[in-house]
C-alpha cells in the first residue's frame, strides 16, 4: 500500500485521519483539521505524547483489573471522554446526534459545545436517557449578555446536563490561516443553534487612535470576577476549559471552580503554546489534589491516555479524532475510536502492571 494512501478500513485513530481527508470537504477539513498560525502548538500536542517512555512491569497479576474512573462523585466505565467540537453538522448530517448515540453506546462522557449545530435538549435525550451512558456536560462560552448566558445554563440544566464547561482561553479567535485560506463558511442549514436570540453586542464608538480589538471587541472581556458570578448561578459542578499556567489554576480554585481542563484549544488560538503533556505536570503540582484535572490536545493512542493520568489527569477528552471518525462513518465511526482507544488502554495497563488507574 501507498503509505500516502488512506487504509482500506481504520485500526487506528490516525487511519480515520486519512480517511476524513477524503470525507471532508476544503471547507470543513480547513476548520476541523487547522490550528493557529504555523500550526506549530497543534503538532507538539501530539508529539510531545509520544515522546514520553513508558515502564513496563512483567508477570504482575491482573484479575479483576479495570478502566473505572470516579468524576464528581460518579464512577465512570473509562476515562475518555467526548471534547466540545462545534457545528458537527460540518461533518456528517447527523452531527451531534451520532456523536451522542456512540457516546452512549461506549460509555463514554460527551462535552457538547455551545456552537453544537443540534440543541441540547436533542442530545440529552439520547444520553440521558440511558442509564449505562456516560455524563453529558455543556460547553459554555461567557456571552456579552448575562441573561442570555444565564438562561443557556438554565437550559442545560433543565436538559440533564451534569456539570458545565467553561471555555476561558478564546476571548478572540486565533490566527487560522487554513480557514482564511479556505474561505471558511458555514453552510447552509448549520449554525450555533444555541446562539439563536443572542442580543447584538452593543456598538462602541471608538476614538482616534483606539484599537478596534482591545477597546472595541474585547473592552468587556469576561474576566475572573465573570467566573465567580457563573459560580453563584448554578449548583452543577463548574471546570474551566483552557487553563495552562499553573498560577491560574490557583485563581480558578479561589473562585469555586471544581475542576480544570488543561487545554491549548487544540493548538487553534495561541500557537507556540506548548503542548498540553508539558502543561500538565506544573499544573498537577499547583493544584494537588483540590482539583479535578483533565486534559485534552493530541491524544491519539491508548498509551497517550494511560501517560496523561501518571501526569495527573482524571480522564483525558478527544476532539479531532471524533469528527474524523464522524465523517468517515458517522455514530459507527465515532464509537469505533472510543473501541479502540480503550483496548489500547487496556492492552497499556496490561504491560505496564497497572490493575486499576488510581495513581497509588
Amino acid at each position: 500500500m501507498n503509505p500516502a494512501s488512506p487504509p482500506a478500513a481504520p485500526v487506528c485513530l490516525a487511519d480515520y485521519a486519512a480517511l476524513a481527508r477524503d470525507r471532508l470537504d476544503d471547507n470543513a477539513r480547513a476548520y476541523f483539521e487547522g490550528g493557529a498560525a504555523d500550526e506549530l502548538t497543534l503538532a507538539a500536542n501530539v508529539q510531545a505524547w509520544r515522546e514520553i517512555p513508558l515502564s513496563a512491569r512483567v508477570l504482575r497479576p491482573m484479575a479483576g483489573a479495570h478502566t473505572r474512573v470516579t468524576l464528581f462523585g460518579r464512577t465512570l466505565a473509562h476515562p475518555i471522554l467526548l471534547a466540545p467540537v462545534a457545528y458537527q453538522r460540518l461533518a456528517h448530517p447527523d452531527g451531534e446526534l451520532a456523536t451522542a448515540q456512540a457516546a452512549a453506546a461506549l460509555q463514554a462522557g460527551m462535552v457538547l459545545s455551545t456552537q453544537s449545530s443540534v440543541p441540547v435538549e436533542d442530545v440529552a435525550r439520547i444520553v440521558c436517557t440511558d442509564p449505562d451512558a456516560g455524563p453529558l456536560w455543556f460547553q459554555l462560552y461567557l456571552q456579552h449578555d448575562r441573561g442570555f448566558t444565564l438562561d443557556l445554563v438554565r437550559r442545560a440544566e433543565a436538559a440533564g446536563c451534569s456539570a458545565l464547561v467553561l471555555t476561558v482561553d478564546a476571548p478572540v479567535q486565533g490566527a487560522r490561516d487554513r480557514e482564511r485560506r479556505a474561505g471558511f463558511r458555514l453552510p447552509p442549514g448549520v449554525r450555533a443553534v444555541h446562539l439563536d436570540g443572542l442580543p447584538p453586542r452593543p456598538a462602541r464608538t471608538l476614538a482616534a487612535g483606539q484599537s478596534a480589538l482591545f477597546d472595541g471587541l474585547l473592552a468587556d472581556t469576561p474576566t475572573w470576577d465573570d467566573v465567580a458570578w457563573l459560580r453563584a448561578q448554578t449548583r452543577l459542578p463548574l471546570l474551566l476549559k483552557g487553563v495552562t499556567h499553573p498560577e491560574d489554576a490557583r485563581l480558578a480554585l479561589s473562585v469555586g471552580a471544581d475542576g480544570l481542563v488543561v487545554s491549548n484549544h487544540g493548538g487553534r488560538t495561541l500557537d507556540t503554546l506548548p503542548a498540553t503533556a508539558t502543561l500538565l505536570p506544573p499544573i498537577a503540582d499547583a493544584v494537588g489534589a483540590e482539583l479535578p484535572l483533565l486534559v485534552d490536545g493530541g491524544i491519539r493512542r491508548g498509551t497517550d491516555v494511560l501517560k496523561a493520568l501518571a501526569l495527573g489527569a482524571r480522564a483525558v477528552l478527544i476532539g479531532r479524532p471524533v469528527v474524523q471518525a464522524l465523517a468517515v462513518n458517522g455514530a459507527h465511526g465515532v464509537a469505533h475510536v472510543l473501541r479502540l482507544l480503550r483496548d489500547e488502554l487496556e492492552i497499556a495497563m496490561a504491560l505496564t502492571g497497572r490493575i486499576t488507574l488510581n495513581k497509588r
